[in-house]
């Protein structure tokens, strides 16, 4: 997996990029939320349950349906601070949907349960470049978690802030003002 530093890069560039009359600082801090949340599934193994488990790492918490269901519910929660559900919604779901892509992109594990509920299989990208986090602590800070912070700088970070700014200068260019 990327580790929790990169996944908030999807969120904060679209967010930054599309600025806060359309991305609204509460939206945005959900997303980054929604971003990270399907790592939450690695307490799954204090209880025993296996990493292939579909409740386990990279199981259903990594699908497209989580992303979809942590989506809904953002979007319902963010109506008290007058966001459009629409917005909230659609954002929510990249910000989500995103973490479980990311993660298919990385060198290891055993894939990400992206079709779960309608398959149990796990998949990678055709193409794998992010170095894979150690799960402990103790393990990332080594020599293989600087290069995994190498690997996040150059596979998500610099890509999502060149997505963030050609987002920001089409909107500058369309007239609409920076925020």
């Amino acid at each position: 997996m990327p580790t929790l530093l990169a996944h908030p890069a999807v969120p904060l560039a679209l967010g930054l990029g599309l600025g806060r009359a359309v991305i609204p600082r509460p939206l945005l801090a959900a997303g980054v939320a929604a971003a990270v949340m399907p790592d939450l599934d690695v307490i799954a193994f204090r209880f025993g349950i296996p990493y292939a488990d579909q409740l386990g790492h990279r199981g259903m918490s990594h699908s497209l349906a989580f992303a979809l269901a942590v989506a809904v519910l953002g979007a319902l929660t963010l109506r008290r601070w007058r966001v459009p559900a629409g917005t909230s919604l659609w954002f929510l779901f990249v910000a989500g949907a995103s973490h479980g892509l990311l993660d298919m992109l990385t060198t290891g594990g055993l894939g990400i349960a992206i079709l779960w509920p309608w398959s149990g299989e796990r998949f990678f990208a055709p193409v794998q470049v992010i170095r894979v986090s150690p799960l402990a602590l103790r393990d990332f800070l080594t020599a293989r978690g600087l290069a995994v912070l190498v690997s996040e700088l150059t596979w998500v970070w610099l890509p999502a802030a060149g997505a963030g700014v050609a987002i920001w200068l089409a909107r500058r260019r369309r007239g609409a003002a920076p925020t």
